[in-house]
């Protein structure tokens, strides 16, 4: 009787793994028919680079969030200012179509995550071979710190990508008092390589995604077409939720080292940050990055939440074309 519990029980998990494999390979294969690459690929060390470039003038740079993908900004942000700049948004490493972090282990078991440092160093020399110089370069949310990661690069090395600006859309900025939450510290574990995520990507149902992006907006709501544009099911293939678990649980450490040198940085920093930001809350990263750094500027918007280009564009556009007149920009 026991080995045959055993068998029937091994049977069970061995249909359920096949289930789950089954139904997390289509609903990628899904993902990318629907949401295909919408720009040009370039090479870099180790891999490949997916980006957008539109407009004419001063080179802006636009680095999406934890989970997101370049379609963050082509969505509207993009066309409001392909008019005065050469803008250029970027699928962050392990995102969208652009490759891990060279070096990273990638496996099933794995919980090392592509810091802050080497996606800057990554997306640097994507810049670099397709020609950027002297760019602004705009982060929101964990794009935010990669923001800050370009810029310290430019402290270290005499680069035409380095930033002559940088502008952070409530932006991952400072370290932050205790955990990420059950989601990070689960997903971003072995077992939940393993596990957890394989399951997600196959059975998580939409109405799901969608409270997860209504929650992202609080308390504001996303604009009229943003769910079907975004392309979620892009961020719910098994290794694209790898990679973005794997990189915040592990980002902690990074954003540490990084702030101990922003008192170095003499450019110019515009932050645009919703005061009812609970994702990345306004008092622990803008505040404190402003008792640090001078000549910081913090554009803090009432009532917004975590998307402040969705919510006040042109409170973004207004921060942009500050930081390119501080930093002496004519466009």
């Amino acid at each position: 009787m026991a080995l045959k519990t055993l068998a029937l029980t091994t049977i069970a998990l061995g249909l359920g793994a096949m289930m789950t494999a089954a139904g997390a390979k289509y609903r990628t294969d899904q993902a990318v028919e629907t949401h295909p690459p919408l720009g040009q690929f370039v090479d870099v060390t180790g891999g490949q680079v997916h980006y957008v470039q539109e407009g004419s003038g001063p080179h802006l740079i636009l680095l999406h969030g934890a989970g997101g993908n370049l379609r963050e900004f082509t969505f509207d942000l993009m066309g409001r200012l392909t008019d005065r700049y050469t803008v250029t948004a970027f699928d962050r490493p392990g995102l969208g179509y652009t490759d891990r972090v060279p070096g990273v282990e990638t496996g099933l078991t794995a919980t090392d995550g592509d810091s802050p440092q080497a996606q800057a160093a990554m997306l640097r020399e994507a810049a670099a071979k397709i020609g950027i110089t002297d760019p602004i370069v705009a982060g929101h949310s964990f794009g935010g710190i990669v923001s800050y990661a370009w810029a310290v690069a430019g402290l270290d090395e005499d680069s035409p990508v380095n930033a002559v600006a940088v502008v952070s859309l409530a932006g991952v900025t400072m370290p932050w008092p205790g955990g990420l939450g059950r989601y990070y510290t689960v997903n971003g574990s072995a077992l939940g390589g393993v596990v957890a995520i394989p399951v997600i990507s196959a059975f998580v149902p939409q109405s799901i995604v969608d409270n997860s992006i209504e929650a992202t907006f609080a308390p504001q709501s996303p604009p009229s077409g943003y769910a079907d544009y975004i392309g979620a099911g892009l961020t719910l293939r098994p290794s694209s939720m790898r990679a973005n678990a794997r990189q915040v649980n592990t980002s902690r450490p990074h954003v540490v080292a990084l702030s101990a040198r922003y008192p170095e940085l003499t450019l110019p920093i515009e932050i645009v940050h919703g005061e009812e930001d609970t994702t990345v809350p306004i008092h622990i990263h803008a505040d404190e990055i402003e008792k640090i750094v001078p000549q910081v500027t913090t554009t803090r918007l009432r009532g917004v939440g975590h998307m402040p280009h969705h919510a006040e564009p042109d409170a973004v556009i207004a921060a942009i074309n500050r930081a390119a007149a501080r930093a002496g920009i004519t466009q």
